[in-house]
């Protein structure tokens, strides 16, 4: 027997152009999401390089099943589920892959020369990394990704407790470390 189809999930127009394929929906969407996506990529996987591939992937990947986009409900949920999976996948395939010196000495080089003359920046980037995976995850969908506990909790399969606790945890501790990192002596160059 088949179940009887719930209201049309995409009431969005938004949702009906990318499910029809006009390119001025993919451009606004791209314009909205991509900066946001980025950012919580580099968050999920460390690397600029990695971050840009994977975020290129989740569009890419948007446009070739654009017929499916009528059904999504949330389309800000969709996109960082799907960019959270492509970083799990990119991240599989990096950690299988054999890393040469070159691209040692090359990863090293990029990231002296992507930091910035703000060491409030560096310092919060370097606290972000240090946090457990599941506590910088959420941190990284509810800042950047901005969605709500319910939709990260959703995402991640665990209850909205679990996702507000996280987050709370992981402020109290990036809280400690900048702390703990402005009151550290410094090094002299």
């Amino acid at each position: 027997m088949e179940r009887p189809k719930a209201d049309n999930p995409a009431s969005d127009p938004l949702l009906l152009d990318l499910a029809a394929g006009k390119e001025r929906a993919f451009e606004a969407v791209y314009d909205r999401f991509a900066g946001p996506m980025l950012r919580a990529a580099v968050a999920m996987l460390g690397r600029n390089e990695d971050a840009e591939d994977t975020v290129q992937e989740v569009f890419a990947a948007m446009v070739r099943s654009r017929e499916r986009l009528a059904e999504v409900r949330d389309l800000r949920a969709y996109l960082f589920t799907a960019l959270r999976r492509a970083a799990g996948r990119r991240a599989t395939r990096r950690a299988e892959e054999p890393i040469s010196s070159t691209e040692l000495a090359a990863e090293a080089l990029a990231t002296h020369n992507t930091r910035g003359d703000n060491p409030a920046v560096d310092r919060l980037g370097r606290a972000l990394q240090a946090l457990p995976p599941r506590q910088r995850e959420v941190i990284t969908l509810k800042v950047d990704g901005e969605l709500t506990f319910a939709q990260i909790a959703d995402m991640l399969d665990i209850s909205i407790n679990t996702a507000a606790s996280r987050y709370r945890y992981a402020l109290e501790k990036l809280r400690t470390k900048l702390q703990d990192a402005e009151h550290a002596p410094r090094s002299k160059k």
